[in-house]
């Protein structure tokens, strides 16, 4: 979905809860999950109930409150449904792109490229907002403008909605959090090795 505005995000009260689940079940994958990864956090996201053009080269975006609990014992055989708001940026200095190295402790896509900054949306934070932040934490870059919507996809792997930003680095001076194992500023039409199945389809945005 093409964007020529940014996004409208429409929050239902409420949290939401998925149906036709043990909540039995989700409540030991996650403990499961928990003692694999000491660092898990059962926070709070936002969990996409739908998305549409509004007619004014915008999207509304309908989210609700949902816990992350649901998400993160979610796979390709357990899928409940949940279906977070993330962002992502198509980061630009001059004629160059920025591209990351996904650390080998992520959910998906470890040791793959993909174009950086990425994030989830949580409540109470705008997108845009958040882009920015991602941005700053994992490559301390700073931008020199707003960032600019221009697309919104579904990532079929991760099941997420990803919002799409054009940003514009102040500088090409990058400082890599643990979120990556490199980072990397490339000319606009190359493209690394092992690329996200996302930043693919993002290629023609970039």
């Amino acid at each position: 979905m093409l964007l020529k505005r940014p996004a409208t995000l429409h929050l239902q009260e409420g949290l939401f809860v998925p149906e036709g689940i043990a909540l039995d079940e989700v409540d030991g994958r996650w403990e499961q999950h928990c003692l694999q990864n000491p660092a898990c956090f059962d926070g709070t996201l936002l969990h996409v109930l739908g998305a549409h053009r509004n007619g004014c080269g915008g999207a509304i975006v309908h989210v609700m409150r949902c816990s992350y609990r649901f998400f993160g014992v979610q796979t390709d055989s357990y899928d409940v449904g949940i279906r977070p708001l993330g962002v992502k940026g198509i980061t630009h200095f001059k004629s160059n792109v920025l591209w990351g190295k996904r650390s080998n402790a992520v959910r998906h896509y470890a040791g793959q490229w993909e174009y950086a900054p990425a994030g989830s949306v949580e409540p109470g934070t705008s997108p845009e907002a958040t882009i920015e932040s991602e941005l700053l934490e994992e490559t301390g870059l700073t931008l020199v403008s707003r960032p600019i919507a221009i697309a919104m996809l579904f990532d079929e792997v991760a099941k997420t909605w990803e919002l799409i930003y054009r940003l514009q680095a102040s500088s090409s001076t990058i400082a890599c959090n643990s979120e990556y194992l490199a980072c990397r500023w490339l000319e606009q039409n190359a493209i690394p090795e092992a690329v996200t199945p996302v930043s693919r389809l993002m290629m023609p945005y970039a």
